[in-house]
């Protein structure tokens, strides 16, 4: 069971990290591409390019789970994407990534906001939870020590030859 959990939990952290170290990052290079029209052409095609990575890297590491031969032919689609001749990045992404990204803008920014609150709401329990038993393992090692000390003999006669 315990084996179980541990599987869970270590999806749970790649969908996370998937979802906040890939798509999230691509939405909002995406709106700044939208929203500041960079006179340099290159930095337009990479900054796409990466959207679409991020994109491919998470609908690949969701489908590999179904069909291992996804490992095969991905590969290919960063030379696709990158290799002026094709012209990858800039079909892919206007004809696929910004007009659904552009269709539900709103919805995508709705349900971030949704997951942000969230996130900050179980960052605030965990954070309570660990004060609370960081606490309650301090006052443990001071009634630990203090018990220790008062059981020491050497004290006692400290005490008493003091008062002599």
């Amino acid at each position: 069971m315990c084996l179980l959990y541990r599987k869970a939990k270590i999806a749970k952290t790649r969908i996370c990290r998937l979802v906040f170290g890939y798509a999230y990052p691509a939405y909002e290079c995406f709106k700044s591409v939208e929203k500041i029209k960079p006179e340099i052409e290159q930095l337009l095609f990479w900054c796409r390019y990466w959207i679409i990575v991020a994109m491919l890297t998470v609908c690949e590491r969701v489908g590999d789970a179904f069909v291992s031969w996804l490992h095969y032919r991905r590969r290919s689609w960063p030379i696709y994407l990158w290799y002026p001749k094709t012209k990858g990045t800039t079909y892919v992404y206007n004809s696929f990534f910004r007009p659904y990204v552009a269709k539900h803008e709103t919805e995508i920014d709705r349900n971030l906001l949704e997951l942000r609150i969230k996130a900050e709401n179980i960052a605030t329990v965990y954070w309570k939870r660990g004060l609370s038993y960081a606490q309650l393992w301090f006052f443990q090692i001071l009634q630990y020590v203090s018990s220790q000390s008062a059981a020491l003999p050497y004290s006692n006669q400290v005490l008493t030859n003091k008062g002599k």
